[in-house]
């Protein structure tokens, strides 16, 4: 029961990084009817940025957080705005091959500037464990959880009552409506990648103060579309609780089932829960199924 909970425990802290990381998609998705291939990339180079001002320039590690998420708001809104704008109107899989290009092209950036090799954040957070009970706990997942909570939360908050976030729910419901009403689409499509962009870096902060950083953190944009698609790729509530199912899956699955296989089904563990869920829920656990009339 021991080693159980903390296998719970540990996908909970994991799942709750991946559904903010899964909102930059839900959050693209909804304003642009896109999926962005360029998200780990996003997720790379701010926690790139966050290391180097703190190893390089002895920065303070919430300064640094705070520089490295400005930075990433300034590199969704730049890109959004010189890259993707001319794809407004057209085709979606227009869009979207051209967010994989930028990928590649964003993943041959980080590669020129920091190379291969895997860096590690100074230690950041206490290394005395906390005890429950039984179960120990490294002070580095207790921060990440609260971390995450606390941005859930804020951004909950700033798309329910601020006037920016209701004019880009308004814009995910209906872009005529939210046109004739005077809002901006093409202001909301600049915002929705630069949040996209810092729940992303703050992602890859987070995981990079557990596992380390090199350019294999960007393959969590990759592992994160599962939890988006399975929660409902229109679906904030969605992209939490598909986090958390996926997080807790993976864990268990490496817990349990890795070592009597010999390792690696944690890894395709999450797309086999994502066709399995597809098939009685083809729009995702909290998806919005889509009519139209003929």
């Amino acid at each position: 029961m021991t080693f159980f909970l903390q296998m719970l425990v540990t996908g909970i802290v994991v799942g709750s990084v991946y559904a903010l990381v899964a909102l930059g998609f839900v959050l693209i998705y909804k304003s642009s009817d896109a999926i962005n291939f360029a998200q780990g990339e996003f997720l790379l180079i701010g926690t790139y940025v966050c290391l180097t001002l703190i190893t390089a320039y002895n920065i303070p590690f919430i300064a640094a957080l705070l520089i490295a998420l400005m930075f990433s708001a300034v590199l969704g809104f730049v890109i959004e705005r010189i890259v993707l704008r001319p794809f407004i109107g057209e085709p979606v899989i227009s869009m979207i091959m051209a967010t994989i290009g930028l990928s590649s092209v964003l993943a041959g950036i980080v590669h020129i500037i920091w190379g291969h090799e895997t860096r590690v954040f100074p230690k950041i957070f206490s290394e005395q464990p906390v005890n429950l009970g039984e179960i120990v706990i490294a002070p580095v997942y207790l921060w990440s959880l609260l971390i995450v909570v606390a941005m859930l939360i804020i951004f909950t908050l700033f798309f329910k009552y601020s006037k920016l976030g209701i004019a880009m729910r308004a814009t995910a419901d209906d872009q005529q409506a939210a046109m004739s009403m005077g809002i901006s689409v093409k202001m909301i499509f600049a915002v929705a990648w630069a949040i996209a962009a810092i729940v992303s870096a703050v992602g890859g902060i987070l995981l990079g103060n557990i596992n380390g950083v090199n350019t294999s953190l960007s393959a969590i944009g990759l592992k994160v579309l599962p939890v988006a698609i399975l929660g409902g790729l229109d679906s904030i509530p969605g992209a939490i609780i598909g986090g958390l199912i996926i997080g807790i899956l993976e864990s268990l699955t490496g817990g349990y089932l890795d070592p009597l296989v010999g390792g690696g089904l944690k890894e395709v563990m999450p797309f086999v829960i994502l066709v399995f869920i597809l098939m009685f829920k083809p729009y995702g656990l909290f998806g919005k199924k889509e009519i139209e009339r003929v």
